[in-house]
């Protein structure tokens, strides 16, 4: 079974991807919603995190505070300690989400699919592009995408531009694809280049 991997910056469009891969016939799976499935309540995830950066991160039910925890961890002055939590955090959380996709893969791949899909922002920080076939990047012009946080989320100019200064450049991800793809168009011009782009590969 052929394994892509979906990627790009906030705001990209890569939604509008996953839906394009979907109609194919490509399931695909939001590492978003499975980073809160495995955050839940008495999760083993949300224990070990709770273990290594204390229980106020915790509410009552043990839901995870990811405000508190962000603070924690972000909100370190010092920026070398700052770097060891972010790491920290990270090692953690991915180590749970990718075992959480790569059972996922394996059910797709006993139900007989040609070819799956992993929407992950992070996919080249957790290490999972090593785990892919085929990598698909999605961008779109700095205006354009902050357009798109400010509609989606409802924040200022100026935090959408630091969501996009955290992230990988353009030239990154032209580097690391399989194919990146702008998103400037429509909905239904981004989804035909991504048949275009994907229908080689499953034949």
């Amino acid at each position: 079974m052929l394994v892509i991997g979906l990627t790009g910056g906030t705001g990209a469009g890569k939604s509008v991807a996953a839906a394009a891969l979907t109609e194919m016939g490509i399931p695909c799976l939001d590492t978003d919603s499975v980073s809160r499935k495995v955050c839940g309540p008495g999760q083993p995830c949300t224990l070990e995190l709770a273990e290594t950066f204390g229980g106020e991160i915790l509410d009552e039910d043990g839901s995870l505070r990811r405000g508190r925890l962000a603070e924690l961890v972000f909100g370190e002055s010092d920026g070398r300690i700052r770097e060891e939590k972010r790491n920290t955090l990270n090692r953690i959380t991915h180590s749970y989400i990718l075992e959480a996709c790569r059972i996922w893969l394996k059910e797709q791949e006993a139900e007989g699919k040609k070819a799956a899909c992993i929407d992950a922002p992070q996919l080249f920080e957790s290490g999972f592009d090593r785990e892919c076939d085929k990598i698909i990047g999605i961008t779109a012009k700095r205006k354009t995408r902050i357009e798109r946080i400010r509609a989606r989320d409802g924040v200022s100019v100026r935090s959408a531009h630091q969501r996009i200064a955290a992230q990988h450049s353009e030239a990154f991800f032209r580097k690391h694809c399989s194919v990146l793809l702008r998103n400037n168009g429509t909905p239904d011009n981004l989804a035909s280049r991504v048949r275009e782009a994907v229908s080689p590969w499953i034949r």
